[in-house]
C-alpha cells in the first residue's frame, strides 16, 4: 500500500467519518483510480470508521504543514 499526494486528495471529499466499505464505494463512484480502491482494500478493518484521511495516511499534509500567509492573499 502506498499513498501519494495525488492518490489521497480523492478522498478529501469523502463522507467523513467513514468505513472501510463506505470509502471504497465513495472511492468507486467518483471515479477515482484503481489504486485507490486497491489501498483501501489493504487496510485492516476493525470495524469502527474512519474519522478522517489522516487516519489512513498519518504524513497527510495539512494547513499547517505549508508555510505560507493566508493573509497576504
Amino acid at each position: 500500500m502506498y499513498w501519494t499526494l495525488e492518490l489521497a486528495s480523492y478522498l478529501e471529499d469523502a463522507p467523513w467519518p467513514a468505513t472501510k466499505d463506505e470509502l471504497i464505494d465513495y472511492s468507486i463512484r467518483t471515479g477515482a483510480p484503481l489504486e485507490v480502491v486497491e489501498n483501501l482494500q489493504e487496510l485492516e478493518d476493525d470495524g469502527q470508521p474512519f474519522e478522517n484521511i489522516e487516519e489512513i495516511w498519518p504524513d497527510y499534509p495539512t494547513k499547517e504543514d505549508f508555510f505560507f500567509n493566508e493573509d497576504e492573499y
